[in-house]
């Protein structure tokens, strides 16, 4: 048995699972929903910020101040998923500083096809599932798919998550 999660986030993972049933569709989310979320942090992170920015971090860019913001929501949901997704956005940062450094290929369009292709990836697991997707119900459920994702991590782990 899993630990009991608390009412708010566990309300929000389990109406976001009604449409995500479909393996074939749940396959696509674990792919497609983290290509997104590192897309997005690429596009944001390519958003030039003034040098006096720059020269407090390397670190300090749009992205992070969007993972800051969404980490505030996320706390107010589940601390420890929120621990979970600062693990994910820290991984996904030196992701993007290695693409940034070494690909051929300016990082903002390396993101914007990751972002355009994953997107298709999306709708075409929901035309599988035969449900549309839970944002188009609620702008909130961008932000509650990959903590959808990680609370299964959680769950394997035997972790609590709320």
């Amino acid at each position: 048995m899993y630990p009991a999660a608390s009412s708010a986030v566990q309300s929000l993972l389990d109406e976001y699972g009604e449409s995500h049933q479909n393996p074939t569709n749940k396959l696509v989310h674990w792919i497609c929903v983290p290509l997104i979320m590192f897309s997005i942090l690429g596009l944001l992170w390519s958003v030039p910020v003034p040098q006096a920015i720059r020269s407090i971090s390397p670190w300090l860019n749009c992205a992070t101040l969007v993972m800051v913001l969404a980490l505030v929501y996320y706390v107010r949901l589940s601390g420890r998923l929120a621990v979970g997704m600062v693990l994910v956005w820290g991984l996904m940062a030196a992701m993007l500083r290695l693409v940034a450094a070494e690909a051929p290929l300016p990082m903002w369009a390396i993101c914007l096809l990751i972002f355009v292709l994953a997107w298709v990836g999306q709708f075409w697991g929901h035309k599988v599932e035969g449900k549309k997707p839970s944002f188009l119900k609620d702008l909130q459920f961008l932000l509650i798919g990959p903590l959808w994702l990680l609370h299964f991590i959680y769950r394997q782990l035997g972790w609590r998550y709320a």
